[in-house]
């Protein structure tokens, strides 16, 4: 396909950016399109030795980034943006090959990561520190940041290339290098995009070890969080993958970002805009076919309007567009895998053994590929099946009465990721949005749970892992906070008013 051959992509690539690809005597992962089942490529797998050599190098490289100027960061920020918009067109078909969401969604991966990439170089000219007046005299006390050293980023298959720019991009503005491992599930989205970041370092004569690439399976990822010399591991995954690697990390008293799973709601009030609140459901439940972290898994309907919308979403269910991602006009392509499909087939029957009723959808559609028609299922929130997350388009219909009632629906899960409420009323917009309301990172008053922009922090609460990426002051996670204070006075007087004569 022509897009592979513009991003550099052969038959047998290499998944380690250390130059050393024998490519020949190594293992690898065989890249699948979810389209049609058809291998795409080989991409070799890291070894030991290999990953040794990578952080050798980054360890190298970071010398010579942090003492790079900020604002010089932010210029080859910017030249990776502007490379990014080349590219667009071919990287997003790679995308959607790749992972299987439709084109339109994964031209928009591409556009969130140019779209870092300018918050980034902003950003780079704002790494702002606080002045703090001292109880002593004459003297001096501020704060400033510095870069942290070596961050390790393990990003998941939904998104094969938004989630690394949102770390990578801040991340390199304030100074750091990064090692990189993607799903196994994709990994020639990272092979295309270590290609691109690599022609920018070239050309700007900086050592390439300030982006690192390594590809594999778990024991990969482990390297990376048992590994003392990467200070900083931002990972985005599920939620029993996020508590190893806290664990993990934490044992050695690392730092993590975690973005684990969502068990996200949208509340319609009796006081919604009912076809706009119906337009956002639709996107944020069966968009990417339900695979994104924020996609809308519960609808919690005023009882009121509960027929009303329920029909609307029948009728649409019934002509949504489902195939090749690449054709236009599909609106949902397929599940990434075999397992994916297996996975939603055992949740719909989990539904009915739980006293659920599936009204809609839930089939698999025969032929190749993984695909699926989205599901409509009416439940309770207490049931097991939906506290759990399912990666997949299933959205669950529940009754509520109550301002009150709806709130506690939408905060009884264990995770707290993104949510968002339909209404016209201003006082029940603001309880939703207040102390009491809504308990997650992310709360939208008549927009959907999906679609965030780069320019906000991205994260959630309880299971979602407490981490925050992106835009907002996100920047210092990535960073180590320095408080200094100057003495340029002749004597040396305490703190706290101690005397100490010697």
């Amino acid at each position: 396909m022509d897009f592979l051959k513009k991003l550099g992509i052969e038959g047998v690539n290499a998944g380690t950016s250390t130059g050393l690809h024998n490519l020949e005597s190594k293992e690898v992962i065989a890249s699948f399109t979810p389209v049609d089942g058809k291998k795409i490529a080989n991409v070799s797998i890291t070894t030991k030795e290999q990953y040794e050599q990578v952080v050798a190098k980054a360890e190298e490289a970071f010398l010579v980034w942090r003492a790079m100027p900020a604002p010089q960061r932010g210029e080859i920020v910017r030249q990776i943006g502007d490379k990014l918009r080349e590219y667009k067109e071919p990287l997003g078909k790679l995308v959607t090959y790749e992972m299987g969401k439709i084109h339109q969604e994964g031209l928009g991966e591409v556009q969130e990561m140019i779209d870092i990439c300018d918050f980034a170089v902003g950003l780079s000219r704002q790494l702002y520190g606080l002045t703090m007046h001292s109880e002593r005299p004459q003297h001096r006390m501020y704060e400033q940041w510095h870069p942290i050293g070596i961050v390790g980023i393990i990003s998941a298959f939904n998104f094969p290339v938004a989630v690394w720019s949102w770390n990578a991009m801040i991340a390199a503005a304030c100074g750091d290098v990064m090692i990189w491992k993607g799903s196994e599930k994709t990994p020639l989205c990272g092979v295309a995009i270590q290609k691109i970041v690599a022609k920018v370092l070239r050309e700007n004569n900086l050592p390439e070890g300030i982006f690192n690439l390594v590809t594999g399976d778990r024991e990969v990822g482990e390297w990376m969080t048992n590994d003392s010399r990467i200070p900083l591991i931002s990972a985005t995954g599920s939620i029993r993958m996020g508590k190893e690697v806290a664990k993990t990390v934490g044992g050695r008293l690392g730092k993590t970002i975690l973005e684990l799973g969502g068990n996200n709601a949208i509340i319609i009030s009796e006081n919604a805009d009912i076809e706009m609140s119906i337009r956002a459901t639709v996107f944020g439940a069966v968009g990417t076919c339900g695979q994104r972290c924020t996609s809308t898994r519960r609808l919690i309907i005023h009882e009121s309007v509960y027929d009303q919308v329920k029909e609307r979403l029948l009728g649409i269910y019934e002509k949504i567009t489902i195939g090749d991602p690449l054709e236009p006009g599909t609106l949902v392509g397929p599940l990434i895998d075999e397992q994916a499909v297996e996975t939603m087939q055992a949740a719909l029957k989990q539904i009915e053994k739980e006293g659920g009723k599936v009204i809609y959808g839930g089939e698999v559609i025969e032929g190749d590929g993984h695909y699926v028609r989205p599901a409509l299922a009416e439940v309770e929130n207490h049931y097991k099946i939906v506290q759990d997350e399912t990666f997949a388009p299933i959205l669950y219909l529940m009754k509520y009465s109550t301002l009150e009632e709806a709130i506690a629906l939408q905060n009884g899960v264990k995770q707290g990721l993104s949510s968002s409420m339909f209404t016209l009323n201003m006082r029940e917009a603001e309880n939703f949005l207040s102390a009491h309301g809504s308990d997650c990172g992310i709360a939208n008053i008549n927009i959907g749970t999906s679609g965030a922009e780069i320019g906000g922090a991205f994260g959630g609460e309880k299971e979602t892992g407490g981490g925050r990426e992106s835009g907002s002051d996100a920047w210092k996670a990535y960073m180590r906070r320095q408080t200094n204070t100057i003495n340029w006075g002749d004597e040396l007087p305490l703190a706290q008013g101690i005397s100490f004569d010697v």
